[in-house]
């Protein structure tokens, strides 16, 4: 995906135990850490039914070639709990078990998206960067995607909770493209942003998941979230 170009989010009481599922990566077992983050990607030619809210996020952010990342979540690993924090549709800004992200998560056809973990290089304040995005929790969706408006998409909510105690942010911000590879707005923006009464905002400076997987801070770790 190119710089910029933003990927948002869609969108049980027994939390999945992908907390001790785990695979081999050159010898080293790998489990899921609290304040890794979780990116949801889906292929490219994924066949998505007109008018949803993942036919314009693929139409904005499409590769040539590979996934789509349309999601980023917080993993928060509690014992033999683990919980995921993110913001979505469905839920808003929500700390929920990880079956119920993976429920709504899974595809038309009943298999799951790729999912890719990373974590921080440095993960000492990965635990506080948690206690961050809890204190989100309960805001709704930001359908805007609009900085400081009370409201969170996927990756801002991300952005805004790893922050240093110094007030230095982990992850960049860039302008957000709106725009399909022809260079036209998806119906699917157009309809949204004339049914609320705001113009689209196409520059406007904001954050993506794809943008965020590729930050110098993360390195990748295999964990296996299902089974």
């Amino acid at each position: 995906m190119k710089t910029g170009r933003i990927i948002l989010g869609l969108c049980a009481a027994a939390a999945f135990i992908a907390a001790t599922a785990s695979c081999e990566s050159n010898g080293k077992t790998e489990s899921l850490h609290t304040g890794d983050l979780v990116f949801v990607g889906i292929p490219t030619d994924y066949s998505i039914e007109s008018g949803s809210m993942d036919e314009a996020i693929a139409s904005s952010t499409g590769e040539a070639e590979g996934l789509n990342l349309i999601h980023v979540a917080i993993a928060e690993v509690e014992g033999d709990s683990t919980w995921i924090i993110d913001a979505t549709v469905r839920h808003g800004v929500d700390r929920h078990p990880l079956d119920t992200f993976l429920t709504d998560f899974t595809l038309k056809d009943g298999s799951y998206p790729e999912f890719i973990i990373k974590r921080l290089k440095d993960d000492k304040e990965a635990s506080a960067y948690v206690e961050n995005a809890k204190k989100f929790i309960g805001q709704p969706y930001d359908v805007h995607f609009l900085p400081e408006n009370d409201s969170m998409y996927c990756s801002e909510l991300v952005r805004d909770s790893y922050i240093g105690k110094d007030g230095s942010y982990v992850f960049e911000s860039a302008p957000m493209n709106f725009k399909d590879a022809d260079g036209e707005f998806p119906l699917y923006w157009r309809q949204l942003f004339a049914l609320i009464g705001s113009p689209i905002p196409q520059g406007i400076e904001g954050t993506n998941p794809s943008e965020m997987s590729k930050s110098t801070a993360l390195r990748d770790v295999k964990v296996k979230l299902t089974e």
